[in-house]
């Protein structure tokens, strides 16, 4: 699917409201003043409140990280897909449990891509 290219100052956040940073290893291409980012990239999720009931309790089981499972089909940026606006992925806990699709709230509106 098309969609805008998502740079590194994007607002994306988890399914719980966490907020999302990207660090680029892309150092070449730039939509809307940054770096755009990329499959290789690494997207860190911090502030998630999400917990699970464990017994009697609760267990902390925040969204620490992304993995992406459907980025850019036709864009590549150094051999890598690019992530796009309507791209597909899953916020994953430390212990890699699936969470949920995080959202991209907002990113450049420029370029687009497919």
């Amino acid at each position: 699917m098309a969609g805008f290219l998502v740079n590194i100052t994007a607002s994306l956040i988890c399914p719980h409201g966490g907020s999302v940073s990207i660090v680029s290893s892309n150092t070449r291409v730039r939509a809307g003043g940054a770096f755009v980012a990329t499959m290789a990239d690494t997207f860190t999720v911090a502030g998630c409140p999400f917990q699970i009931p464990v017994g009697a309790g609760t267990k902390p089981q925040p969204c620490v990280t992304l993995r992406w499972i459907a980025p850019a089909v036709r864009v590549r940026i150094g051999g890598q897909p690019a992530i796009l606006q309507t791209s597909s992925a899953i916020s994953l806990s430390v212990e890699q449990i699936p969470q949920g699709p995080p959202t991209v709230v907002a990113t450049q509106t420029r370029v687009r891509g497919t």
